[in-house]
């Protein structure tokens, strides 16, 4: 008789055991940027990035054709006067253009700068993305992606109204879910439950703000991700055609969404209450 432990089935290698819907959405954003760097002509491309990225100073003349001459003062100021003349002229576009499209506060998260930025969102999403799509399900973690994206956009055209710079990547929603995981990845193991290391305990319900607060790796967390956005927000990074700067107020906006809608949509949340 075999008396070996009845250990959990591995149906996967474990370091590429993804939800579905993870793998989905990082393939999605590779196809598409593969589509944009070896497929489209570089006018398709531009033609892509206007109708999809998110640009501030869109909103701002749309809703306040006042603001023109600010926006085309504020892009032509800066920078060489080649790239000073570059900015002032795309201005005067968004000026003329007078459009503005809801479904760009949503589509920017699908375009990336570069490999690099496409990589390295894919990478947080994988790692923060996974444990939230495993607990709540492909509906709820796209939801909290999309709001964190959402409210990543609408805090960036809040702060940088004038910005004739379109903004891309995923980073916002990505941020959303880092902010949901943070609610429940740092709990302490229950304790007395089971004595074998393949008895898992039942998942809980996520920490409240002041369990959190007592959590110390939680906390080191949080303070690390709010340091590491203040500093990227302060520097440029390679992630396109030019050096530009990280949009720490997307994060910022998708992270508070992310923190907060999570136990509004957590299956554990909802059952408990």
């Amino acid at each position: 008789m075999d008396a070996s432990p009845d250990f959990p089935r591995q149906s996967r290698v474990p370091v590429f055991n993804l939800p579905g819907v993870i793998t989905a959405s990082i393939a999605v954003l590779m196809a598409i940027q593969a589509v944009r760097e070896f497929v489209l002509s570089d006018g398709a491309d531009i033609w892509v990035v206007l109708n999809l990225a998110l640009v501030p100073a869109r909103w701002t003349v749309w809703l306040d054709p006042s603001q023109a001459d600010a926006v085309i003062t504020a892009a032509g100021a800066g920078g060489t006067e080649a790239i000073a003349a570059a900015r002032e002229s795309f201005a005067r576009y968004i000026v003329m253009e007078h459009a503005a499209d809801l479904w760009t506060f949503a589509t920017y998260a699908l375009l990336h700068g570069s490999w690099l930025h496409v990589i390295f969102n894919s990478v947080w999403l994988a790692a923060f993305g996974s444990p939230v799509a495993r607990r709540c399900g492909p509906w709820r973690f796209g939801l909290i992606a999309l709001a964190g994206t959402v409210a990543g956009g609408a805090l960036h055209v809040l702060l940088v109204p004038l910005s004739t710079a379109p903004l891309v990547g995923a980073s916002a929603g990505v941020s959303a879910l880092m902010a949901a995981a943070a609610r429940f990845v740092f709990q302490p193991p229950a304790s007395a439950y089971g004595n074998q290391p393949w008895h898992l305990p039942p998942p809980r319900p996520p920490e409240t703000v002041r369990e959190l607060l007592r959590n110390r790796t939680a906390v080191s967390f949080l303070a690390i991700w709010l340091v590491t956005n203040i500093v990227f927000g302060l520097i440029t990074l390679p992630l396109g055609g030019e050096s530009a700067a990280i949009a720490w107020d997307a994060h910022l906006g998708g992270f508070v969404v992310g923190f907060f809608l999570f136990p509004v949509l957590d299956p554990l949340s909802r059952r408990a209450s």
